[in-house]
């Protein structure tokens, strides 16, 4: 049964307010994460707890409890010249580009329009603004391994040490 802690292994085909399939994980790859630990969504993992290995489900998520609304701020302008390495086929509207904030930290930007001087790009998630509809089966659970959860906690602090802890200090 799926509990904090559980291995889990499911099947899921995930859709958009039209029943179009946005994305989907079969038996021959499933989607295999330890609940609680923050590798899903939040709310996603809480539709399936209690279910066991064969159970089904199906719900929905209102984009709130997903990846949130659409945020305006989350949209900018910017002056075209800071692409000027980026090969021109890649900044194209559609595209989304690895970028970096003032702090070095890694954002995914998706350009929306160019006009003259001036690219505009989107930072919310792909699926922001966005209903989304789970369906799936649940193929396998079982209790996570210390090893698995060491390695879990150590992927949230990035191993640095330099607060001389173990414990995923995320310094």
């Amino acid at each position: 049964m799926i509990t904090k802690n559980q291995w889990v292994s499911i099947t899921y085909q995930l859709r958009n307010p039209n029943n179009e399939l946005i994305e989907e994980a079969d038996a021959a790859l499933p989607l295999e994460f330890i609940c609680g630990h923050g590798q899903t969504l939040e709310y996603f993992e809480m539709n399936l707890l209690g279910l066991s290995p064969g159970d089904t489900f199906d719900f929905k998520l209102p984009a709130a409890q997903a990846y949130g609304d659409t945020r305006e701020e989350m949209i900018v302008t910017l002056p075209r010249e800071i692409f000027s390495e980026l090969p021109p086929e890649e900044l194209t509207p559609g595209n989304t580009i690895p970028m970096q904030d003032s702090l070095g930290r890694h954002l995914e930007g998706r350009v929306r329009e160019i006009a003259g001087e001036n690219v505009e790009i989107d930072f919310n998630h792909r699926l922001s603004g966005i209903d989304l509809h789970f369906s799936g089966t649940v193929l396998k659970t079982r209790g996570a391994t210390d090893e698995e959860l060491h390695e879990l906690q150590h992927a949230k602090c990035g191993g640095c040490h330099s607060c001389g802890s173990d414990s995923g200090c995320c310094h």
